[in-house]
């Protein structure tokens, strides 16, 4: 239609809102279906983080704020990152914004200029490359493959970067893989960037709390101060504290970009939920335990998922660091054909005939920048889990 945005042209649709969609349509026609699209915790948001919602609600905390966040929910950030990270900022260096989705999109649309670049490795969370055209910039893919681990090295790094480059989008642990850069890889990474003082370093952490022995997380401007100037530490507290539906995610950086990033929320969204906020002040200032309880259960799924893929002909599945996420390869399948005659040509065929024949949703790799693989969010119980995986691989036994 002629009137929609020529920029809408250069993004495409979730492809994991896509599958989830997709699975709900099918399980209300009446298919037993078992999701594993989403990038969901399946526990309940901890009492006492409820609890303050409901306090701040009957406190009469129910209107608008400032634009980049209560003074409470700053302070709150701000103690965070030095508590946990060695950083150290102040007020005016911080910003809350609804989900970190929108943290991110600010940034962007803060700084891209019609060619400005940024680099992002993949497999990458689906929405970093669209975001960055449709804030008129040029996603700049590097392919790390299941042989390294899915991690890009200093190499590749040095190579992808030109004049034009603004940005590099860092993610560890990784959504999809779950892959986690170790301090020393992580410094070889910052070591390319120090020589390259126009590009700037935006570190999506979201998953910072969802590690396993002997991983340790660090982020980029913890191993190498001397970034800090040019770098957004982007966080949030939906997967640590399963507040998915809270939206509130948060960013540090240097003061100038956050004000730019400030005035593009304050045109477009404004604040986030005021009540929402008050919850993630508690998140952050009250008891941790539910970080360390929630970090077992999904230790405990992620060894089960490999464990069982690993058993099945034609898939390879590494052992992630974080997240809730495995990112197996089905280079092993491509070719053959299900009984009714599909030719699985690629992770997307492969993904459409094991959700129509067995009722798995999985997202194909294709969505991260990466084939042939697919993506199984492990946040759900161990009892669909098992029965998910027992489907997958009398699907691939039915390939031939």
């Amino acid at each position: 239609m002629p009137f929609i945005a020529d920029a809408l042209s250069r993004v495409k649709p979730s492809p994991t809102v896509a599958v989830s969609t997709k699975a709900r349509e099918l399980k209300a026609a009446g298919m037993d279906v078992i999701g594993l699209g989403a990038g969901e915790p399946d526990f309940d948001t901890p009492d006492n983080i409820k609890s303050a919602a409901v306090d701040a609600i009957q406190r009469g905390e129910t209107k608008y704020t400032a634009p980049d966040g209560i003074p409470e929910l700053k302070s709150a950030i701000c103690a965070k990152f030095r508590r946990e990270n060695e950083l150290d900022y102040a007020l005016p260096q911080v910003m809350v914004s609804t989900g970190g989705k929108q943290v991110l999109f600010n940034a962007l649309m803060a700084t891209l200029n019609p060619k400005d670049e940024v680099i992002i490795p993949a497999p990458y969370w689906v929405s970093y490359p669209d975001m960055v055209r449709l804030c008129g910039g040029e996603p700049v893919i590097i392919e790390a493959p299941i042989e390294a681990h899915f991690k890009i090295t200093p190499e590749q790094l040095e190579a992808a970067i030109t004049p034009n480059t603004k940005w590099f989008i860092f993610n560890s642990p990784s959504n999809p893989t779950g892959a986690g850069y170790s301090r020393t890889e992580l410094k070889a990474l910052t070591n390319v960037l120090l020589r390259h003082p126009h590009v700037w370093i935006m570190s999506d952490d979201m998953y910072e709390h969802i590690v396993y022995a002997p991983f340790e997380f660090c982020t980029p401007a913890q191993v190498e101060p001397a970034l800090y100037d040019r770098t957004l530490t982007v966080n949030g507290v939906s997967k640590a504290y399963a507040m998915t539906g809270w939206r509130i995610g948060y960013a540090a950086g240097p003061e100038v970009l956050i004000k730019a990033m400030t005035k593009v929320q304050g045109q477009s969204t404004t604040n986030p939920s005021s009540i929402s906020q008050w919850a993630a002040v508690e998140a952050l200032n009250g008891p941790q335990d539910y970080i360390a309880t929630s970090r077992v259960a999904f230790e405990r799924r992620r060894n089960l998922v490999v464990g069982l893929l690993g058993k099945i002909d034609g898939i390879e599945c590494p052992t992630p660091e974080g997240a809730f996420y495995v990112y197996p390869s089905i280079k092993g399948l491509i070719g053959k054909a299900t009984p009714s005659g599909t030719t699985i040509s690629n992770d997307e065929v492969f993904a459409t005939a094991l959700l129509e024949s067995e009722g798995v949703a999985v997202v194909f790799g294709a969505a991260f920048g990466l084939s042939p693989n697919f993506r199984i969010s492990y946040a759900t119980s161990d009892e669909l889990l098992t029965e998910a995986c027992a489907r997958i691989a009398r699907f691939c036994k039915g390939l031939t």
